[in-house]
């Protein structure tokens, strides 16, 4: 990703939701039967989905940071109490797996970025393309077109490569997934935008409620 001006392309889910290396943004290919629904989707504001993760991504150094992991060894670091986020990679193609607790949804961005500059975000979203597929299902993608949102960011951080809370615009393909059955399931984001692409298989294990 690129560092200061916040050009930096975070590819989810992805994301991850998460992160990448340069801004991108998806445009959805398909929608499944496996979408969750429009309420559903819109009981998370897109706006707030990526402030927050966001500020995710960039909460840790490069040796446990979400977008960085190649296995999901860090995957439940930092999650906030009500929804399990989701990171991309820096356009590497990465099998990670998660234990997620019972009743959490999840959410992330296929491919997503933030920029000082708004025209970014629009050539960015021009080129993106984001699929997402639970247990071999598309989803549906929400689309975030620029987004005011506030980034928090902690030293040596890989993905705003900068410390420090700003303000800046945000932009991208965003998906949310209600709480899933206990056991085992399976997610793969891919995303990209004009030479970047990215791929990030899950292997989810659910717990039971206690």
């Amino acid at each position: 990703m690129r560092s200061r001006t916040m050009t930096a392309l975070v590819c989810v889910l992805t994301i991850a939701v998460a992160g990448c290396t340069a801004p991108a943004a998806g445009t959805d290919k398909d929608t499944g039967s496996a979408a969750p629904t429009a309420s559903e989707r819109n009981e998370i504001d897109l706006a707030d989905l990526q402030s927050r993760w966001w500020t995710w991504a960039s909460s840790a150094p490069t040796e446990t940071n979400p977008v960085a992991d190649t296995t999901g060894e860090f995957c439940a670091d930092r999650q906030p109490a009500d929804v399990w986020l989701l990171a991309g990679s820096f356009g590497e193609t990465v099998s990670r797996r998660c234990t997620v607790p019972a009743g959490q949804p999840l959410a992330g961005p296929a491919v997503n970025q933030i920029t000082d500059v708004p025209a970014v975000c629009d050539a960015f979203m021009r080129e993106a393309w984001g699929e997402v597929e639970l247990d071999g299902s598309p989803l549906d993608l929400s689309r975030a077109d620029l987004s005011e949102i506030t980034v928090t960011g902690v030293p040596d951080n890989p993905v705003l490569g900068a410390e420090g809370t700003f303000r800046t615009h945000g932009c991208g393909l965003w998906f949310t997934v209600p709480s899933l059955t206990p056991g085992q399931h399976t997610l793969v984001i891919k995303g990209g935008s004009t030479n970047f692409e990215l791929e990030v298989d899950y292997d989810l294990t659910v717990t039971a409620a206690t």
